[in-house]
């Protein structure tokens, strides 16, 4: 099986999948194994590698060192067409259907597209939609576009059936890296009503409890990140796990 039919067969078992994000900026390259094997054993089902902008890290080198210290899939999460490695497991070919920005919806895949096609790396295309989440994000400054309100779930089902209409795989749910507030509950369960795409949400999810009414809202993935970048407490990466795989 694929890595993404082993995703999607935790979802079927386990209610909802748990990932947890990496930006290499942010946990120094000398920590990253000790992340890791905390991510691993505390029950998480992948881990994500990314952000919107890497300044202080070697991208390439951060995955081989998260590939060798853990048997979870390493996942880009790519913040640019700059942020790609061949040593990965996945790719979210993300593009960012929320915002009007050109660049960001097909600019930066067309220039990582023959570099993704010869690599063989699998890649899941995946429609990226920003939700006002209480401040201005780095996903939001860097990418220069507006939020959805958050109020306005509308208009975020709408988005989301455009790219399962566009063939896309799946639909990411994003306040935010350090957002104020998640992702709405009312959104996360409009748009897993209205469409059949795995839903993944993340940003500003900062409890247990906060995770696990989104995964029993539908979602398919849960991705926690800033909340384990001080302490990396694998006690409270278990708790969100835990939280998360309901049905378990």
């Amino acid at each position: 099986m694929s890595v993404w039919e082993n995703l999607l067969e935790a979802v079927k078992t386990k209610g909802t999948a748990y990932l947890v994000l990496i930006d290499p900026d942010s946990v120094p390259n000398g920590k990253l194994t000790e992340f890791s094997n905390s991510i691993s054993e505390a029950g998480a089902d992948g881990i994500l590698v990314g952000g919107s902008l890497i300044n202080n890290s070697d991208f390439e080198s951060a995955v081989v060192t998260l590939k060798k210290s853990s048997e979870l899939p390493v996942i880009i999460f790519p913040g640019s067409a700059e942020q790609l490695s061949d040593k990965a497991d996945m790719l979210l070919y993300l593009s960012l259907l929320s915002g009007r920005n050109a660049d960001k919806i097909i600019g930066e895949q067309v220039k990582s597209a023959m570099r993704i096609k010869r690599s063989k790396i699998e890649s899941i295309s995946t429609a990226y939609l920003l939700i006002e989440s209480g401040n201005i994000s780095s996903a939001l400054f860097m990418s220069g576009t507006l939020p959805i309100p958050r109020d306005k779930e509308d208009i975020t089902v709408a988005h989301s059936v455009a790219a399962e209409l566009m063939g896309m795989k799946a639909i990411y749910l994003e306040a935010g890296s350090g957002a104020k507030m998640p992702v709405p509950l009312k959104t996360v369960s409009a748009v897993c009503s209205e469409v059949g795409l795995p839903v993944i949400v993340g940003g500003g999810i900062h409890t247990p409890e906060s995770a696990e009414l989104r995964a029993r809202a539908g979602a398919s993935f849960i991705v926690t990140g800033t909340v384990h970048e001080e302490e990396m407490d694998t006690a409270l990466i278990g708790e969100f796990a835990k939280a998360v795989h309901w049905k378990e």
